[in-house]
């Protein structure tokens, strides 16, 4: 079955929808007509939108995450989104800049948000994807998660749980097209957007590199509408440049 001449996604799907990217990404699909969108956060909130479905989700709580996924059962998405992750925890522990200060139990939140929880996502929802026509994951990472373009080192926990998810995702999308020759897995690098996340470090930053929500949403759909399956388990940024792992 093909989707040439048809509207895609018909159906989406966003996880971390009441934060600052993934709100705007609900608004621009709802802009665009998508039809059925899932939106998705801690406390069921999200922005208000035609065709909007809300649900709730913990990404530490499995549980939530797979009861989540059975409720799209039905009517599953083409595309899936998870606009979730963490910088600086929710007591301020912030980015390590040397290794003296790393410590355990921080660096397992870390890894729990901004890896685990994503993987646990994808454990449930690639599943509801569709063989037989274009199907999308996508995942939030960052630059700095890049192993071979890492020349300045600190950032310990964030830059390890990024390159985690990378690895991940190119796992997955390895074992998906192996059933799935139409969908595509990637990793997406929004920016530097002006978000709760960024808050803390956007002093200084160089005149127009500050990107708004709304514009940092439409880059990023306009990057995966480019995408086809040879591009999937790779890792893009909001210009549709590729970023080494």
């Amino acid at each position: 079955m093909s989707d040439v001449g048809q509207q895609w996604p018909r159906t989406a799907a966003v996880f971390g929808a009441s934060g600052g990217i993934g709100a705007a990404l609900v608004r621009k699909l709802a802009d665009r007509g998508v039809g059925t969108i899932y939106a998705g956060s801690r406390n069921g909130s999200a922005p208000e939108a035609t065709g909007l479905i809300p649900f709730s989700f913990d990404l530490t709580d499995e549980a939530s995450i797979a009861c989540a996924a059975e409720s799209m059962r039905a009517n599953s998405p083409e595309l899936v989104i998870v606009a979730t992750g963490v910088l600086t925890l929710a007591d301020g522990t912030g980015p390590e800049r040397t290794y003296k200060r790393l410590d355990s139990a921080a660096m397992g939140e870390v890894f729990a948000l901004n890896t685990i929880g994503p993987a646990m996502i994808a454990k449930y929802m690639l599943p509801l994807l569709r063989r037989n026509r274009r199907a999308v994951f996508a995942a939030l990472s960052a630059r700095v998660g890049s192993i071979s373009e890492n020349g300045l080192g600190g950032w310990h926990s964030y830059r390890a749980s990024k390159a985690a998810l990378n690895m991940l995702l190119k796992n997955f999308a390895i074992e998906l097209g192996r059933t799935h020759d139409q969908a595509v897995v990637v990793g997406l690098h929004p920016g530097t957007v002006d978000s709760a996340l960024s808050q803390p470090f956007q002093s200084g930053l160089p005149a127009g590199q500050l990107t708004d929500p709304t514009e940092a949403a439409a880059n990023l759909l306009g990057v995966l509408n480019g995408l086809g399956p040879d591009q999937s388990g790779k890792f893009f940024d909001w210009k549709g440049e590729e970023i080494p792992a």
